[in-house]
């Protein structure tokens, strides 16, 4: 289970997502088009991001209480 989760990773979605996994924090990203997800998991792929392609797993990737950004 991941601790928080960010939708929208343009720039500063990307920005937040990376800036909370360098801090130890294992984020979620999801973006509404898929293939930005796959860029960023490309381009900036970190060890505590888990990709996601549409909300119910996105939502179910999360512990309780769930924070998303």
């Amino acid at each position: 289970m991941n601790n928080i989760g960010v939708i929208g990773l343009s720039v500063m979605g990307m920005n937040l997502a990376l800036n909370m996994a360098d801090k130890g924090y294992k984020v979620s990203i999801y973006n509404r088009t898929t293939s930005v997800v796959d860029d960023v998991m490309r381009d900036h792929g970190h060890k505590n991001f888990t990709p996601t392609y549409d909300l119910e797993d996105f939502v179910k990737s999360l512990e309780r209480p769930r924070r998303i950004f």
